[in-house]
């Protein structure tokens, strides 16, 4: 059972920053996100530790991560439905059968490592309404480009804690806005550690130099170091396949070849290359699309990679909201022995090319048993996990499993309503 004290943003009370607002409309955020027990269990864990001890967690009972079929990974969580990187969305996706949760770590101003995608507050949270932090906003170079907003390595984790997350696209659902926090990396931990089966995690170094720029640590440590300490510290060891990794499964993926290169010093988890769009170099080495796809450059790679993650519309090319013909990326790597985790899947019409008749499921099959790909990163998790069970259901002894669970349910609805 979840551990829903890592969603409050705690205290209660107003904090030397100000109150953040919507706290108190939380539970009935979450209403709609956790059963009621859930619910009970928030009220009696208030007081309790936010982490359990490392490596409690796993007894072997838990129903054991599938390896079958490509993985379901959830793209910031199920964020189609709530607001990108929060526990809600975590938990939303292992709710509909995610197999890992991904997210990207970045850094607090006094060094705490948090769930947060741009380097920018400025278009998930509600930094716009708090005054006290009008003069924190500023320029700063981000990747070649002058960009100006508030940046997460401007705001102490108490002020981050302070801010509502919200939700990225307008077209989507915006009733959860403000309710909940930003989370931390080891919240984001706790949440896959606690889920009722194996679930993996797929935590991003996100945007290493600037972070190693801005953020300092005793002793000279860098991000990276702070990112892999704090797997170990929560029991994340082993190669790919290995009993130790299956366990507690993770990748670590970054664009930054040369933190995957430095990280793969430090720890055997497998690690992803993330591959950007055809005109963006790479964050770290300023290097093509065309020279970090190139055999010589994937062959380099493999050293320190399982798997490359590209943006799928380098996999295959677009035309006028068509799919063209597939590159050969695919087929490339796996020559290599490297998977490939394309992103992102979206439901809605406006991210789905014209030859998929707005269907989802469609555009899965495609990219799942046309082009062969080993795990999607996806915003509707539900969605990815529903099309696998109609298409590689889960083996026959689960289903089983699963049909009598409906049986005895059946049979208690049937005994508590006896006139149906």
């Amino acid at each position: 059972m979840f551990e829903l004290t890592a969603i409050l943003k705690q205290p209660k009370q107003k904090s030397r920053i100000g109150a953040a607002k919507g706290r108190d409309s939380m539970a009935s955020a979450l209403a709609g996100l956790v059963p009621l027990s859930f619910l009970l269990l928030l009220v009696g864990c208030a007081s309790r530790p936010l982490y359990p001890l490392p490596g409690k967690r796993y007894d072997g009972s838990k129903k054991p991560l599938q390896t079958f079929r490509p993985y379901n990974l959830a793209h910031r969580g199920s964020n189609g439905e709530f607001p990108e990187e929060t526990a809600a969305a975590y938990m939303r996706a292992i709710e509909e059968g995610a197999d890992f949760i991904e997210g990207d770590v970045l850094a607090s101003k006094d060094g705490v490592l948090i769930m947060q995608h741009d380097v920018t507050l400025d278009d998930t949270t509600d930094i716009a309404e708090h005054k006290e932090f009008a003069n924190r906003k500023r320029a700063c170079n981000v990747q070649g480009t002058n960009t100006t907003g508030f940046f997460h390595f401007d705001f102490t984790l108490e002020e981050l804690k302070s801010l509502g997350v919200k939700q990225r696209y307008p077209f989507r659902d915006q009733q959860y806005n403000r309710k909940f926090p930003i989370i931390t990396f080891e919240e984001f931990i706790s949440i896959a550690l606690d889920a009722p089966r194996v679930v993996g995690i797929y935590p991003e170094i996100k945007n290493p130099a600037m972070v190693n720029q801005y953020v300092k640590w005793p002793g000279g440590k860098k991000f990276e170091d702070k990112f892999v300490e704090t797997l170990h510290k929560y029991g994340y060891r082993g190669e790919y396949m290995s009993k130790q990794w299956l366990k507690q499964p993770a990748f670590i993926q970054s664009f930054a070849p040369t933190s995957l290169i430095y990280v793969s010093n430090l720890t055997d988890l497998p690690k992803v290359f993330l591959i950007d769009d055809i005109t963006i170099p790479t964050q770290d080495t300023n290097q093509s699309y065309w020279e970090i796809t190139s055999d010589k450059y994937l062959n380099f790679i493999k050293n320190y990679v399982m798997g490359i993650g590209p943006w799928k519309d380098t996999i295959v090319y677009v035309s006028e909201n068509y799919l063209q013909l597939p590159t050969d990326l695919v087929a490339r790597a796996h020559a290599l022995n490297l998977q490939v985790h394309p992103y992102t899947y979206r439901n809605e019409n406006q991210f789905l090319h014209f030859n998929f008749s707005q269907d989802p499921y469609k555009e899965y099959d495609y990219w799942i048993n046309t082009i062969g790909v080993d795990g999607l990163f996806t915003d509707f998790t539900g969605s990815l996990h529903q099309y696998q069970e109609w298409t590689t259901p889960s083996p026959s002894g689960e289903k089983s499993a699963t049909k009598l669970l409906d049986k005895i349910g059946s049979m208690i609805s049937k005994y508590r309503n006896p006139q149906t």
